[in-house]
């Protein structure tokens, strides 16, 4: 459980990052660092623990995918970002689970009970007011907040292939391949948005690719050591370390709305994910 709770902060630490250099770098260039760098650790960890890189897939075209649909994860967030508190931006993105969920009924079989469905319903109405709809704030709809909902459904695709891939390659496999294609895919583009760092911003984006490997290396080792039923409902305290980081960080206080949608999100999600049993 420590060592899920501390890959969440670590999340949160690198979205900071994201938000803070959305002023100074375009956003093609920062999911560029974040995927290029995050590659460059996992293959050198893999080489000097394992040597050799379990690069043979029995699906490549499903592990690209994979890798593409969580750049586009990163690319949606982190423009949501540069409009958006963070904490904001969080408690929407939180709809994912909940759409992980219900494609995993719709595409995988799985039984899901009343109950799920129950809470996956009620974590949506928290969605809905998280994205503060004109009714509730007398204002327009920011587009931005429109963004962590396209990411969490592109996210949801994304666990779903992560479960149909655990039938047919190696977690190692799919390890090396989650950052592959989109790597590759956001090197293409750097000719035309690429712009020149300082040697200290140098170091901040390869800290985004330390950071999101590191997060994603700890949560393998959390779910090995401990329950999936224990350790999803830990998920949603990445909104408490999100709300201090907006605070902290960019003096966004979170307002009644937020705290609000945040509340019936992770109710909902709560409910969803407590395992079957009377």
């Amino acid at each position: 459980m420590l060592i899920q709770l501390l890959a969440l902060m670590i999340f949160v630490c690198m979205d900071t990052s994201l938000k803070l250099m959305t002023a100074s770098y375009p956003v093609l260039q920062l999911t560029w660092a974040r995927f290029v760098f995050s590659s460059l650790m996992v293959v050198t960890f893999m080489w000097l623990t394992m040597g050799r890189l379990p690069w043979r897939s029995r699906a490549p075209g499903l592990q690209a995918l994979r890798s593409l649909l969580l750049c586009g994860c990163n690319i949606a967030f982190t423009i949501a970002l540069a409009h958006i508190p963070l904490a904001d931006a969080t408690a929407v993105g939180f709809a994912s689970p909940l759409i992980t969920l219900a494609l995993a009924a719709l595409i995988l079989r799985e039984e899901v009970s009343p109950r799920r469905w129950l809470g996956v319903a009620i974590g949506f109405v928290g969605v809905m007011v998280a994205l503060r709809p004109p009714f509730l704030t007398g204002a327009p709809l920011h587009w931005a907040y429109l963004l962590p909902l396209v990411m969490a459904a592109m996210n949801g695709l994304y666990q779903i292939l992560t479960r149909r891939l655990a039938s047919l390659d190696d977690s190692r496999v799919t390890i090396f391949h989650t950052n592959i294609a989109g790597g590759l895919a956001a090197t293409f583009v750097q000719p035309f948005v690429f712009v020149s760092p300082t040697a200290l911003d140098w170091l901040a984006l390869m800290g985004l690719g330390v950071l999101g490997a590191l997060g994603h290396g700890l949560l393998v080792l959390a779910y090995a050591r401990a329950p999936a039923s224990l350790l999803a409902p830990l998920s949603y305290t990445q909104l408490i370390w999100a709300s201090c980081a907006g605070v902290l960080v960019f003096q966004d206080w979170p307002d009644g709305i937020s705290l609000i949608g945040a509340a019936i999100i992770a109710a909902g999600g709560l409910l969803a994910a407590l395992p079957q049993r009377r």
